[in-house]
């Protein structure tokens, strides 16, 4: 008899951690199931706060531009489609030119084209970081982005071999500062450091844009990037890799 008592305790013991397990595996997708955001298998609403698949199902649009502009309607913002652009290694099929709507913010220089998948974060970026980071620093809110540009036919850093940049398909945005309601200028060339409310606020929206673009490089990376925060939605594969610096 004593040689059964060892195998029937192994099983009693397997079963009950099986059933613990399944229990905390229910509990977790009851919680979750309040923030379908935060599920890697459910739909993107630019409505929605980010979760924790956000910035990996933005970055996926690139793959579906029909969703995207759909997501953009969805959600009320304006946009003007653009023709697609064909010139050797870049170009894109997938532009779009924010025109307002539930996005309130211009940019300057005006007429901005990007990728629409960028154009999705930027407007999740505006909603959930950017806004809400100036009334928290100065009682106001942006008005204006100032960019250097999104769409360049180049490779990374302007050489003449290696990877084409994200900028090669408008898939990018540099941005190089920001207006607010009340005249208040913020550049990332002159405020990014010195521990003011203004690189406070720099580095706050930084930090906030690294949750929705799939890279987001600042003046903290390197010279090249002294005056910008450059923003893309580059696809790095199944695992979704981010770069943050």
């Amino acid at each position: 008899m004593n040689k059964f008592r060892k195998p029937l305790w192994k099983l009693w013991w397997t079963v009950k951690n099986a059933s613990v397990l399944l229990v905390l595996v229910f509990a977790l997708y009851a919680l979750m199931r309040a923030r379908p955001q935060d599920l890697p298998w459910t739909k993107l609403d630019l409505a929605e706060t980010p979760g924790i698949f956000t910035g990996d199902k933005l970055a996926a649009l690139g793959d579906d531009f029909a969703e995207c502009r759909a997501l953009l309607d969805k959600a009320g913002v304006r946009f003007t489609p653009l023709a697609p652009i064909a010139d050797g290694e870049c170009g894109y099929s997938d532009g779009v030119r924010p025109d307002g709507g539930s996005q309130q913010i211009a940019f300057s220089p005006e007429r901005l084209g990007v990728s629409c998948p960028v154009a999705a974060g930027l407007a999740m970026f505006e909603w959930n970081v950017l806004q809400p980071a100036a009334q928290r620093r100065f009682q106001s809110r942006v008005v204006r982005i100032e960019h250097l540009g999104s769409y360049n036919c180049r490779r990374m850093y302007g050489r003449s071999t290696g990877d084409w940049s994200e900028h090669a398909r408008a898939n990018a945005l540099d941005v190089a500062g920001f207006v607010l309601a009340d005249g208040t200028r913020v550049s990332v060339l002159k405020d990014w450091a010195g521990g003011g409310e203004k690189s406070r606020f720099l580095h706050e929206v930084r930090d906030g844009a690294c949750e929705l673009f799939a890279t987001v490089l600042s003046p903290d990376y390197n010279a090249a990037h002294r005056d910008h925060l450059h923003l893309d939605q580059a696809r790095r594969g199944a695992m979704g890799r981010r770069a943050c610096r």
